[in-house]
């Protein structure tokens, strides 16, 4: 009897596998999705409460002020609204508002929730402009009350998903919203009623490419890139768009553009060329893809993009050279499109340590006009625009750079890992304190070289990480079984931190500091903080129930100051709470409380 239930149990299993085989090749990203979510469920099961520690640094001192800060070089915004991916073009994320301050935050609550009622990779950068509330999905694009969580309308499109899908939020100018899909379009709408009036392909999905970046829009231009350098043949290109009808204005290749690329619109000048890639036949120009946004001075009319990681990953001795204008800040003339500067942070990088976000310009305490940057590598950078020079490379995370040799079947492991720096969130500014903040991941990886000749065998379109592992959830390294967070806030002149708070979970989601002398954020925990921007020290906190990696914004609706926060964040990469996205807006009881 016991040998005929083993040949039954047996059945069984290779019954089950055979159907699970046929399920993946015949829906491959949907069957992987759901494997991966149950995972990460059972992992997250087992998750501790959000705990926070704060320490000052005793040998902090604060720069001498020069002259009061002057305004950023920024478009005008109305004081209330969020009405940008980093509310200001020139992405310092700072908020005027000081209704919610250092006195009366504590009674700060949830007023409203609107769920999405989708488990989604929900890292959306909010916006708030004329009294409505936009978010974005994979597939959907959404206006709320800003006060209510009431929908005004919702849209949704239809195209194949992805296996790391994102969308980093919308762009507004002029009556419309703006926004990129996985399928390497641009969509505009309505902003009113949500409906779409014009698309344009910017991107090839064939190639892996695809358009999660949150655009930036003014002056009747839509400013926005392509990411999938992570996958064999994608390239970064980045394009201006008319707005009104989405034709391409100009395009400009992050990366060398070679015989047979695909052109779409007018080319910006540009000296860059293939002198200093030297790839190996088989390994094609791949990589410099946009994430998340972009960073915009109306004042001098440059735009500063950000651009990802070279092609393949790790395994660096098929593409020779710096590996220019991958891991940079490209500077573009925001008319033309032509090139005018760039600043590459790192050369022939292994590590997939992107220029992930956009920078911030600034103005400092000290009379510097700087251009501050956090990137994957785990230090943030400050350079003087006057010279174009580096005045800091300071650490905000740990920071662990293995120098053994790269050679295949040798295990590497380093801090950050590829999943671990600043993420998609760009550094805040605060000019009353003089401090940049920036939310940081603590998560180290250990990669395993593959061969090159596995890297030729790769189709154009699939993902090429140079990692060689028989587990899909390794395919960007093997990520360390403990994890953790920093928020830094360091002195914009100097680098040198003040203070800084180690979370046990990571923070990738946006930090927010407002005139009322509180800095919000959140982790992958799900706990939302406020903080004292001077001192650090916690002044309010709660558990939000959904990991937090997109918009933390404040506004004003019906005259009182509100926080919205994008929570539900769940992806294959990240063992998070396995909920649906959600946006809950808290503020005072009673809105406007004394200050």
């Amino acid at each position: 009897m016991k040998h005929k239930l083993l040949i039954i149990a047996g059945a069984v299993v290779v019954v089950g596998a055979a159907v699970a085989g046929a399920l993946y090749l015949a829906f491959p990203v949907q069957v992987s999705t759901i494997g991966g979510l149950s995972r990460n469920y059972l992992i997250s099961l087992s998750a501790p409460p959000g705990t926070i520690t704060t320490e000052s640094n005793a040998a902090y001192k604060a720069a001498v002020a020069s002259s009061p800060p002057a305004e950023a070089p920024s478009s005008n915004t109305t004081v209330g609204d969020w009405p940008s991916y980093n509310r200001t073009l020139t992405s310092e994320r700072y908020s005027e508002l000081n209704q919610i301050n250092t006195k009366n935050v504590a009674k700060l609550k949830v007023l409203c929730t609107y769920d999405v009622d989708q488990f989604a990779a929900f890292e959306s950068g909010l916006i708030m402009v004329e009294n409505a509330l936009i978010g974005t999905t994979q597939f959907d694009i959404f206006s709320l009350n800003p006060a209510t969580c009431a929908v005004n309308w919702r849209t949704h499109e239809d195209y194949p998903p992805a296996l790391l899908p994102a969308n980093r939020g919308a762009a507004y100018l002029d009556g419309m919203l703006f926004r990129g899909t996985q399928d390497g379009r641009v969509l505009a709408y309505d902003f009113k009623t949500g409906k779409r009036i014009w698309e344009t392909t910017i991107a090839d999905p064939k190639h892996g490419e695809s358009v999660p970046s949150a655009p930036i829009a003014s002056d009747g231009l839509v400013y926005v890139g392509n990411a999938g350098g992570d996958f064999k043949g994608g390239k970064g290109h980045m394009f201006a768009l008319d707005a009104k009808t989405g034709k391409i204005v100009w395009e400009f290749f992050l990366v060398p553009k070679v015989d047979g690329d695909t052109v779409r619109g007018p080319l910006g000048a540009t000296p860059l060329d293939a002198s200093n890639w030297k790839s190996e036949p088989g390994i094609p120009i791949s990589g410099g893809g946009t994430w998340t946004s972009y960073t915009l001075d109306t004042k001098t009319g440059q735009l500063y993009v950000p651009g990802g990681n070279p092609a393949p990953d790790f395994v660096i001795g098929v593409r020779e050279g710096d590996n220019s204008y991958s891991d940079s800040v490209v500077v573009l003339d925001a008319k033309t499109g032509n090139y005018k500067n760039h600043f590459q942070i790192l050369k022939k990088d292994w590590h997939d340590w992107d220029v992930s976000n956009p920078p911030i310009l600034i103005k400092t305490m000290g009379g510097k006009q700087l251009m501050a940057v956090a990137p994957k590598d785990g230090y943030l950078y400050g350079f003087d625009l006057a010279n174009n020079s580096q005045l800091y490379r300071v650490p905000m995370t740990k920071i662990e750079e293995n120098l053994v040799p790269l050679v295949p079947g040798t295990d590497i492991h380093f801090c950050p890992g590829a999943v671990g720096g600043a993420e998609w969130n760009s550094p805040s500014y605060d000019p009353k304190t003089n401090l940049i903040m920036i939310g940081e991941v603590e998560w180290c990886d250990t990669v395993t070289l593959q061969s090159v000749e596995k890297l030729k065998s790769v189709a154009i379109g699939q993902p090429w990480v140079g990692m060689a592992a028989l587990n899909p959830f390794n395919m960007f390294g093997k990520e360390d079984r403990t994890w953790a967070g920093w928020l830094h806030a360091a002195d914009a002149d100097t680098g040198v931190w003040k203070w800084r708070v180690k979370s046990n979970y990571p923070i990738v989601g946006a930090t927010t500091p407002t005139a009322g002398g509180v800095v919000f954020f959140g982790d992958i925990g799900g706990n939302f903080y406020a903080l004292d921007s001077a001192s650090g020290q916690k002044l309010w906190a709660q558990d939000l129930g959904g990991a937090i990696a997109g918009g933390v914004i404040t506004y004003t609706a019906n005259g009182s100051q509100k926080v919205a926060v994008a929570s539900g964040f769940t992806m294959l990469a990240w063992p998070t709470k396995i909920v649906t996205a959600k946006i809950e807006i808290l503020g005072l009881e009673g809105g406007a409380a004394s200050q």
